[in-house]
């Protein structure tokens, strides 16, 4: 498989579903108000400035688009800073026009290798997908010419796709329209060489089962935050408490809470962070700090607290000119003994004198309503099956490691409702609950989802703050976080491997340790638990792809962790075909052939991956969706990205047709044999 490497990544849109987007900014954003973040589409002139991009932890999508020219584009969720830091790499704003070919001279006749060409029938109409390498490598500039039924022909020009250094062939940055079904292509390089393949069609696994009359579906009718998750998957249980059983996982998460905070002054010399020891929601927003002068000259720091306020008393010179510094007012107050923690600003040595200030209230910054629990949050399994003593082959589908994928647990419920409601009816349904075993998490982050929901709705990681003081006042709320699907201990940053960061801030933030957030630890327990699970679906989104391990390498010589062997990648692979027929017979969705195959080939590395784990560790076969395919526009005649919460109608027809390809996936479980 070939494919092209990308960076994991959020995206800022605005909302059309469960609640409203993020509250808009100030028109002059205060001290303790984050930057706003824009989603974009930025281009780099190359790979190496991608790594330099990705090296400086930014916030990237799966949906990466590399183009003739030799350039990439990548959409990011930037803010106006980071956009001026990314800029001194490489890294613009993408221009809305198509870069043209780039024009290159190789003076040695090369030698082409079509590897794959293949039509697909979406609902928009014919494309074609080719694939491609040769022996002049990189340097090579190749075009593909095509004819099909009833006379239709085109052409097309085609990207090479290098990773970590490596030339992995060449390919079309996404495929292209056909006026009929293509049936030959020849591949021409500027160099001489030439090769030509006859155009299979993608997919060509198996059809799906066709369900019987009556089979009941779309159950799904808006976004769902995490309690609402939970209260659907306990309803399905309490209608059908024999088919089902609720499975509370071992490790409560932090919660959707924080500790309170105000900033104090003028950042960044004469500027304090005031921190609460108590969450906000157990005391901590209760909590306000005044600075005032007193009245007298020659006096010292003092600071009282009296019920909930903090007062700090500045020192004065024999003026009676306050003259404390915010070293000073940091030493004072936390001498006091009192409920806080002071800090100077983001690691400055506070060296700028106080003014003083008004009463100020501390606050947690989180805007969901009281009914939304601050406490840890228990994270659930619905386990579905007519025999669930671990006699059958399990089914593990787990959703939301990212918290802004808000359509990817949307999957999971609708394939939940789908075999339950129609087991009593429905032959094929009756089969998959009496052969399998199925485990179904919609939300493994219910901290992060709710952050997104109510707060930010680009988070993507989850609500436990690593980061030192230098990196902990309010205004940087927006950057904490872990991600958990770097948190995991096979192909982990600690061992080396690429597509995690080390960084607090950065999107994907590994962590301190393997294993360090409940989240993790939770998914792994399933696995350790129930030795029955074999198969296992981690659901994601945004960008149509199907994919597998190895997920991770080591950035010198591109390293990967072991392949799996030519049996179990064929395996891999003719599960997948099977399952994106599945997909495409919902809406006419078709998973492009080079977005179908192991991380490493067709996305990128993704250092500490679940699926990686899953397989190396347990022997679970592996998966990863990532939901929310590109349309294509045929007025501009251009794909287009869905992002992570496109509105509801979109998110809806992606939730339908992927919790198909969910139950096809049981479908081959149920069919599995243990060699």
């Amino acid at each position: 498989m070939r494919g092209f490497r990308a960076s994991a990544v959020v995206l800022v849109m605005v909302l059309t579903g469960f609640v409203a987007a993020e509250p808009s900014a100030p028109a002059v954003a205060g001290p303790t108000d984050p930057e706003p973040a824009t989603l974009v589409t930025l281009s780099v002139p190359d790979v190496a400035a991608l790594e330099r991009l990705v090296a400086t932890g930014a916030d990237l999508t799966e949906r990466v688009r590399p183009q003739p020219d030799g350039s990439i584009r990548i959409d990011a969720v930037v803010t106006q800073g980071q956009l001026k830091e990314y800029e001194s790499i490489g890294a613009s704003l993408a221009a809305q026009t198509a870069p043209k070919a780039r024009t290159r001279v190789t003076t040695t006749l090369d030698r082409i290798v079509i590897e794959r060409a293949v039509w697909l029938k979406s609902r928009d109409g014919y494309f074609l997908s080719v694939e491609a390498s040769s022996s002049a490598g990189e340097a090579a500039t190749l075009s593909v010419t095509w004819k099909g039924l009833r006379g239709s022909t085109g052409q097309a020009e085609m990207a090479a796709y290098v990773d970590a250094g490596a030339y992995l062939g060449h390919q079309f940055s996404a495929p292209v329209p056909a006026e009929d079904r293509p049936q030959w292509v020849t591949v021409t390089s500027a160099a001489g060489g030439k090769a030509e393949a006859k155009v299979g069609e993608w997919p060509d696994g198996a059809p799906p089962d066709r369900n019987g009359p009556g089979y009941q579906k779309d159950f799904v009718t808006q976004y769902m935050p995490p309690a609402q998750l939970n209260e659907r998957i306990k309803a399905l249980h309490r209608r059908f408490p024999k088919l089902t059983d609720v499975v509370a996982l071992p490790y409560k998460t932090n919660g959707y809470r924080r500790q309170a905070q105000a900033l104090i002054g003028a950042p960044p010399a004469a500027a304090v962070v005031v921190t609460s020891a108590a969450y906000g929601s157990e005391g901590g927003n209760d909590l306000a700090v005044e600075l005032v002068a007193p009245a007298a000259p020659g006096q010292p720091v003092k600071v009282t607290a009296n019920g909930k306020l903090i007062t700090v008393s500045l020192a004065t010179d024999a003026s009676g000119t306050p003259v404390s510094t915010a070293a000073d007012v940091v030493a004072a107050v936390n001498r006091a003994g009192i409920a806080v923690k002071a800090t100077t600003y983001r690691g400055e040595a506070g060296a700028g004198v106080m003014a003083p200030a008004p009463l100020t209230q501390l606050s947690d910054f989180l805007n969901a309503p009281a009914d939304v629990s601050r406490e840890p949050a228990q994270v659930l399994a619905l386990r579905i099956g007519v025999r669930r003593d671990g006699s059958r082959t399990g089914v593990l589908a787990y959703a939301q490691e990212h918290a802004r994928e808000w359509v990817a647990p949307l999957v999971t419920i609708e394939a939940a409702e789908r075999l339950l409601r129609n087991y009593a009816h429905d032959k094929a349904t009756r089969g998959l609950l009496e052969r399998t075993d199925i485990f179904i998490v919609p939300t493994v982050n219910p901290d992060g989802a709710n952050y997104s929901f109510y707060d930010f709705n680009s988070q993507r990681k989850n609500m436990t703050n690593h980061c030192p003081a230098q990196q902990s006042d309010p205004a940087l709320r927006n950057t904490w976080g872990v991600d958990v699907n770097r948190n995991y201990a096979v192909g982990s940053l600690s061992d080396g491997y690429f597509g995690a960061s080390a960084n607090c801030q950065s999107g994907s933030y590994a962590g301190p340790s393997e294993h360090s957030e409940p989240e993790s630890r939770n998914v792994i327990w399933l696995a350790q638990r129930f030795r029955n699970i074999r198969f296992a679906m981690n659901v994601h989104s945004y960008g149509g792809y199907f994919m597998w391990p190895p997920g991770a390498y080591k950035l010198d010589g591109r390293a990967t962790l072991p392949r799996p062997t030519p049996k179990e990648e064929a395996y891999f692979l003719r599960s997948a075909r099977t399952i994106e027929q599945a997909i495409a017979a919902e809406r006419g969705t078709v998973i492009w052939p080079q977005q179908t195959g192991p991380v490493t080939d067709v996305l990128y590395s993704a250092a500490g991956n679940s699926a990686d784990e899953l397989w190396y560790d347990y022997g679970v076969y592996g998966w990863d969706f990532e939901v929310g395919a590109d349309l294509w526009n045929p007025g501009t005649r251009t794909w287009e990205g869905v992002g992570f919460q496109p509105p509801f109608s979109e998110g809806h027809a992606e939730a339908l047709e992927f919790a198909a390809g969910l139950i096809a996936l049981i479908a081959v479980a149920a069919d599995y044999r243990e060699p």
